[in-house]
């Protein structure tokens, strides 16, 4: 059965997340529906990672296997048309090897999240980035950051629902970079605790309010505590940018 690797987009505002769900909307079951029309026999979608509720991806990789070999261009522009309305969209398709997995082979994943940093409410961006109002100081929150990277036990910023056999994870890179009112934090692992992203940017969001000091998030990593963690940032500024292979 010939191999489909795709990457895509969507916005994970009306979903439950990435992953099938039995009686809630899933992206993956979304593009299972829209596949299956395509191949005529049910299709299994395997995804690079599971994104939570209204979490977004520009950048998320599959993979799917069709009963019969079809131009990969052809199976993107058939599986999107089945896709609507749902805001999913395969911006590329190609074939690849069997022995591809979409989630096993993955050597990286990459995410955004994207803080607006404004006292004006959201209006274009409603969703897609969260707002913070108190001015940030970027420069310490990137430094403040930097005693994230490496290998750890991030159980203090592990999700108390986290399914993962350990807390130990090894984080490759971490930045913050302010772009005019938006503050970017950008992140790369070969993969992360659940809502890991989420719980660092909202420790470090203390950090930018002047609340705790740079020294502070290195403290509440060592502890291995949950309850030392900041507050968790909303999902809606969390994108899925990129995983590499």
């Amino acid at each position: 059965m010939p191999r489909y690797k795709l990457t895509i987009e969507y916005d994970g505002r009306p979903f439950a997340g990435w992953q099938r769900q039995p009686d809630q909307p899933s992206v993956q079951q979304a593009l299972e529906d829209a596949a299956a029309k395509v191949n005529g026999a049910p299709v299994q979608v395997q995804g690079a990672g599971r994104t939570d509720s209204g979490v977004h991806a520009t950048g998320q990789v599959a993979h799917i296997d069709m009963q019969k070999a079809m131009p990969a261009e052809k199976v993107m522009d058939a599986i999107n048309f089945h896709l609507k309305p749902n805001p999913v969209s395969i911006l590329k398709s190609i074939e690849v090897d069997e022995d591809f997995h979409a989630r096993f082979s993955a050597k990286e994943r990459f995410y955004l999240y994207r803080v607006s940093n404004r006292r004006a409410p959201l209006t274009l961006d409603r969703g897609f980035s969260w707002r913070v109002g108190a001015k940030l100081d970027a420069d310490a929150m990137h430094a403040a950051a930097q005693a994230l990277v490496g290998t750890h036990d991030f159980t203090t910023f592990r999700d108390s629902q986290c399914q993962a056999e350990s807390p130990v994870k090894s984080l490759n890179a971490i930045s913050v970079t302010r772009l005019g009112e938006e503050v970017h934090v950008r992140c790369r692992a070969l993969s992360f605790l659940h809502r890991q992203v989420r719980s660092m940017v909202g420790t470090l969001v203390e950090v930018g309010r002047g609340k705790e000091d740079v020294r502070w998030v290195g403290k509440v990593l060592a502890a291995a505590d949950r309850t030392q963690c900041g507050p968790v940032a909303p999902p809606d500024g969390l994108h899925l940018t990129r995983v590499d292979y």
